[in-house]
C-alpha cells in the first residue's frame, strides 16, 4: 500500500500556487492546474515549471486527469464584504458548482476548499447550507473551520473558511494555533525603507499622524479603515487585491514591497518574482496564507495515513512517475 507517500492532486483556481506548495512538500504530484488570470499564470509557470490551463468553465471534467485529492481556493469576491456579498447571484459564486461537477465525475478521495470567513454567514447561512448539501449529496463527509493566519506564524490577521472533505466518515481535527506570536520586524525588508517608489506622499503621512488617537510604536502597521480611523498594529490586517496603496503603511510612511507582501502570505524566499509590483500586490491580496494551508494539509495526510486509507488507484506510484514525465 502506498499510504499516501505519493499521491496525485489537482490545483484549481490556483492563483500563484499558495495551496500547491504544501501538497508538493508532502509528496503530492500536481497533475492538473487551472487559473484564468494571465499574470498569475506567468508567476505560476516561473515557480512551478508549467503554465496552468485557463478558465475552468471551459474545461470538460472528463479531460482532467484522475487524481486522489482536489485543492481549490475558489473565487471569494462573491462572498466577501469587499465584494458586496452577492453570493450565488454573482457569476464568480457559481464557480463552486464547477468544483462539484469535477468531484462528481472524477471522484477523488479527499479535497480542501478555501474561501473567505464570510462564506459561512452569507445570506444568513443559506449559501453555506447549499455548499454543504451539495458536497454531502456527492458522497463526501465534510469538516469546516475558520482559521486565522496570525495563529500560524504570519504577521497578518487573515481569517479564512477551510472545508476538508473525505469519501469516508473519518475523524479529523483542524490544526491548533502554534502559540508563537510572529515578530513584524522579521518580515520587513530594511532596504525597502529607502525605496522612494513605496513611500506615501507627505500629505498622506501628515494626515495619518493627525488622525492618530494612540501613541505609535515601531515597527508597526498603520491601518486605515473605511471610516477613516487609524489603527497602529503589531501585525497587518488582511492584504487586499484591489485596495488603495495607502490602506496599509509600514510605520505610517511606506507601502509593503513585493517581497514583503509575499512574506506576509508565507511564500518562501526563493519564490520568483517576475512581474511588476502592481501585479504582485493583487496576487498577494488574493492568495492563501501558505503556513496555514501547510498545517491543514499535514493534518489531512496524518488522518489518511492513520486510518490506513488506500489510494484509489493501486498503481498510483507508477502513474505518479508517468505524470512527472508528462508535465
Amino acid at each position: 500500500m502506498n499510504n499516501w507517500e505519493k499521491f496525485k492532486f489537482i490545483d484549481l483556481f490556483a492563483g500563484i500556487g499558495g495551496i500547491r506548495i504544501p501538497f508538493d512538500e508532502l509528496g503530492g504530484k500536481c497533475v492538473f492546474t487551472s487559473e484564468w488570470d494571465l499574470d498569475c499564470q506567468e508567476m505560476y509557470k516561473a515557480n512551478f515549471g508549467h503554465k496552468p490551463q485557463g478558465d475552468i468553465t471551459l474545461i470538460d471534467p472528463m479531460d482532467i486527469p484522475d487524481h486522489d485529492f482536489l485543492c481549490a481556493g475558489f473565487p471569494c469576491q462573491a462572498f466577501s464584504i469587499i465584494g458586496q456579498m452577492k453570493g450565488f447571484q454573482d457569476t464568480r459564486g457559481t464557480l463552486f458548482f464547477n468544483i462539484a461537477e469535477i468531484l462528481k465525475v472524477k471522484k477523488p478521495y479527499a479535497f480542501l476548499l478555501e474561501n473567505v470567513k464570510q462564506l459561512r454567514s452569507h445570506d444568513n447561512g443559506k449559501t453555506f447550507a447549499v455548499i454543504e448539501k451539495t458536497l454531502k449529496d456527492l458522497g463526501y463527509f465534510t469538516h469546516t473551520k475558520v482559521l486565522n493566519a496570525l495563529d500560524f506564524g504570519l504577521p497578518q490577521k487573515r481569517e479564512r473558511t477551510i472545508i476538508v472533505g473525505f469519501k469516508e466518515n473519518l475523524p479529523f481535527e483542524f490544526p491548533k494555533p502554534i502559540g508563537i506570536k510572529p515578530k513584524l520586524k522579521d518580515f520587513l525588508d530594511p532596504e525597502a525603507a529607502d525605496d522612494n517608489s513605496l513611500k506615501a506622499s507627505d500629505y498622506i503621512i501628515k494626515r495619518r499622524i493627525k488622525k492618530l488617537k494612540d501613541k505609535p510604536f515601531y515597527p508597526s502597521m498603520w491601518h486605515e479603515n473605511k471610516s477613516g480611523n487609524i489603527s497602529v498594529l503589531s501585525h497587518s490586517v488582511a492584504l487586499r487585491a484591489g485596495a488603495s496603496h495607502n490602506y496599509l503603511l509600514v510605520n505610517g510612511t511606506r507601502r509593503l514591497s513585493s517581497r514583503e507582501l509575499l512574506r506576509f502570505q508565507g511564500y518562501p524566499e526563493d519564490f520568483k518574482i517576475v512581474l511588476k509590483h502592481s501585479a504582485i500586490r493583487k496576487q498577494a491580496g488574493n492568495s492563501v496564507p501558505v503556513p496555514m494551508i501547510r498545517a491543514v494539509a499535514n493534518e489531512i495526510l496524518k488522518t489518511l495515513r492513520k486510518n490506513k486509507v488506500e489510494l484509489r488507484n493501486k498503481n498510483s506510484s507508477k502513474m505518479h512517475k508517468d505524470n512527472e514525465l508528462s508535465l
